[in-house]
């Protein structure tokens, strides 16, 4: 009798090992104990530590209620919540929210059910500005096409809100009375200092208004002409 061949292992992820995108997610499907890997250019990151609620878990939760209130009156676009996203063959992320636009958008759900390509909004909680997410994530977010970039960086109580011009990140400055307004969602409006205060009234008051804005109704117009 011809003797059983065992399957070949495949090695675990581990932190700062070099791989392509194929392999990272090879790895990463064969370790469903492991919630968090990220490819990051061509570099991996795993995140397995606990998660605080006063530095990650509140603001990722007001980040997600902010941007499924703008997905509840926008058709045609889809809020993901730490979503794998396929940049590219060095990039990988696992972003806290993502928003796309599901038809005529640059991202697309593969075979697999992951996102393949560059949502058009992104966004991260991160600790400080000396994190992954300030640098190589910004770095690849940008390479890879991303439109926007939301960064709340929470121990320093700033959101940084990053446009891409010209294949480079500038700040998105803030308008009358203290408002963030996205140029590629239009009405998704936020009031920065009452998201990192956690005013969630106050965040959704700003939110209403740029939703009953003409900009807004416009793109609604055009989004339902994208929906079959």
């Amino acid at each position: 009798m011809t003797p059983a061949v065992s399957p070949p292992t495949i090695p675990r992820l581990q932190n700062g090992d070099t791989l392509d995108g194929d392999e990272f997610m090879l790895r990463y499907e064969a370790m469903p104990d492991v919630k968090k890997a990220e490819l990051i250019e061509g570099v991996v990151y795993i995140m397995s530590s606990p998660l605080r609620a006063d530095v990650h878990g509140d603001p990722h939760a007001e980040l997600m209620g902010w941007l499924w209130s703008y997905r509840l009156r926008t058709p045609n676009v889809r809020v993901s919540d730490n979503a794998t996203v396929r940049l590219g063959r060095r990039n990988v992320p696992q972003p806290d929210a993502s928003m796309r636009i599901v038809r005529g958008g640059r991202a697309t759900l593969n075979a697999h059910g992951y996102i393949e390509g560059g949502p058009e909004l992104v966004a991260e909680v991160a600790a400080s500005s000396v994190s992954i997410d300030r640098n190589a994530k910004f770095r690849a977010y940008r390479d890879e096409g991303v439109r926007e970039y939301v960064l709340w960086r929470v121990e320093e109580g700033e959101i940084d809100w990053f446009i891409l011009r010209d294949g480079q990140y500038v700040a998105l400055p803030l308008g009358e009375e203290g408002i963030l307004r996205s140029e590629f969602y239009p009405g998704l409006w936020l009031d920065p200092a009452a998201m990192t205060g956690l005013d969630a009234e106050r965040v959704h008051e700003v939110l209403l208004q740029g939703i009953a804005s003409p900009e807004h109704a416009a793109f609604v117009e055009r989004m339902r002409q994208a929906t079959p």
